[in-house]
């Protein structure tokens, strides 16, 4: 049997998630909603069942579907947006290959942190008081000086995260976490062992809460100076490696 038009591309599954960027465009598909079959789906495109699982394996790297088997509401394909997925696995693969080195992405985090920053909005309303709490207590949990390395690490990522998404700037904040995350494991790989941690923590600690004093005190020139620094500091003084990638 002859492969159909469609079928013949070398990049089938293209046809697929050019369809449903269509229908997302157009309204005719929303988050929330379940995609067809892969049988409906390969019907429907003149494909083979295999391109139409290679695009929604695609699209679930991109961060733009979830799937599972089974039965019940939760059942299937369904449309999500986690756009930090994608992006952050992408960059993670460019930077293993050496496509894009380390100190590329930690001057780009320098640019989207400390922009971010220079847009943030600090008043009395319900959302920026929650997040400045929030933040207040990611850096108590952090001061806890017996707090695992990697909790510690996990922690810090939300703290710049929820003082980037003070910018009210969702693009930016998905594109700083997935810029953070992209070289999390170069920067726990070069902090060999726990004595060499343990400085190196006291004073990100006291930097920590340099920088939300700024941000609360809206003195938000001081707080990109004070990010900018602790950047620097961090990625160039602390893991002096790192920065020669």
């Amino acid at each position: 049997m002859g492969e159909s038009s469609s079928e013949s591309s070398s990049f089938a599954y293209e046809v697929v998630l050019e369809a449903i960027e269509q229908k997302l465009r157009s309204g005719e598909l929303s988050i929330g909603d379940r995609l067809p079959s892969e049988r409906s789906m390969a019907a429907e495109f003149n494909l083979s069942r295999a391109s139409v699982r290679d695009a929604i394996r695609i699209l679930g790297v991109l961060g733009l579907v979830r799937s599972s088997t089974g039965s019940g509401p939760n059942s299937g394909t369904i449309i999500i947006s986690e756009p930090v997925a994608g992006l952050a696995a992408a960059l993670r693969l460019h930077v293993a290959s050496r496509g894009l080195s380390v100190k590329e992405i930690v001057r780009t985090r320098i640019i989207l942190e400390t922009g971010a920053a220079l847009e943030a909005v600090i008043d009395d309303s319900p959302e920026t008081l929650a997040k400045l709490a929030q933040v207040h207590e990611l850096l108590a949990r952090m001061d806890d000086p017996k707090l695992d390395r990697n909790v510690f690490h996990e922690l810090d990522t939300q703290f710049h995260v929820l003082l980037t998404s003070l910018s009210g700037n969702a693009v930016l904040e998905a594109m700083m976490e997935s810029v953070r995350l992209s070289v999390r494991d170069y920067v726990a790989n070069s902090i060999p062992t726990d004595e060499a941690w343990l400085p190196l923590a006291t004073e990100l600690r006291h930097q920590h809460h340099g920088i939300l004093d700024a941000f609360e005190s809206n003195q938000l020139d001081d707080a990109a100076r004070l990010l900018r620094s602790h950047i620097e500091w961090f990625y160039g003084t602390a893991i002096e490696d790192v920065k020669q990638r």
